[in-house]
């Protein structure tokens, strides 16, 4: 039985069913854009079209969030609408897709994934995994264990939000060459290594598939810096696969 996942994005909303064993997409992925405004009522119609499309009966549900998730409730909200505080995020979209939902932080979601399918595999270290888009989001791991919500693309650099400085979208909004951005994204690297001295960057999100044009131009980072080998789709996987951890996914299918 594959394990269906969604990941919320501050520009797309994408899903797929999931074979878990695998770590893969079993079916080609579906996505629509994020709604503007992207009120939980409004995104939630945009979960339900995208688990839909698959058709029915829909089973268990992960669904990644931009932000610090709590309890299956989000507590931030940088890149979505603000009406996102607090609200009862498992609920609400429990209650749209007609399935028990987990919900989880977007990159918590991508690094659990990358951890156990992709580029971490192995690792025991401390890995951070960043995914660069709309934000930069972050999971980081010590012993292979998960410390949720770290949010590091809100770091402090040099006197700006860090995502606000080198996030796929800031290139995109500026202009910015590869050389460019690189240098960004190597101040950056440089200052979370300073504070977390880990063995191994895993940079996710779209970004991961030109990974060629820019890993290369790092400079100043004394860590391993990879691209994440699930690009972007580990966020699907990682919600499929917390869907399963939560017990809400039957041993044989798990």
């Amino acid at each position: 039985m594959d394990v269906f996942g969604v990941d919320i994005g501050g520009s797309g909303i994408k899903g797929a069913p999931v074979d878990l064993a695998r770590g893969e997409l079993s079916e080609e992925r579906f996505k629509v854009l994020t709604p503007t405004p992207s009120t939980p009522d409004a995104v939630a119609d945009c979960v339900r079209q995208v688990v839909r499309h698959f058709g029915l009966p829909v089973g268990p549900v992960g669904v990644t969030f931009p932000g610090v998730v709590v309890g299956g409730t989000t507590r931030t909200a940088a890149n979505v609408d603000k009406s996102w505080l607090g609200q009862d995020a498992a609920g609400l979209l429990g209650e749209r897709v007609g399935a028990p939902v987990t919900v989880l932080n977007d990159a918590d979601a991508a690094g659990i994934a990358e951890m156990s399918h992709g580029a971490g595999r192995g690792r025991t270290g401390t890995v951070i995994v960043l995914t660069f888009g709309t934000g930069i989001g972050s999971a980081v791991f010590t012993g292979g264990s998960l410390v949720p919500n770290t949010e590091l693309g809100h770091l402090e650099l040099h006197g700006h939000d860090a995502e606000t400085r080198a996030s796929t979208r800031v290139k995109e909004d500026e202009g910015l060459n590869w050389s460019r951005w690189a240098k960004r994204v190597s101040r950056y690297l440089a200052h979370v290594e300073m504070l977390f001295s880990p063995e191994l960057f895993v940079i996710g999100g779209g970004v991961s598939r030109k990974a060629e044009k820019f890993l290369p131009l790092l400079e100043g980072v004394s860590a391993e810096v990879v691209p994440a080998r699930l690009e972007n789709s580990a966020g699907i996987v990682g919600a499929a696969m917390a869907a399963a951890a939560a017990g809400v996914v039957p041993a044989a299918a798990a």
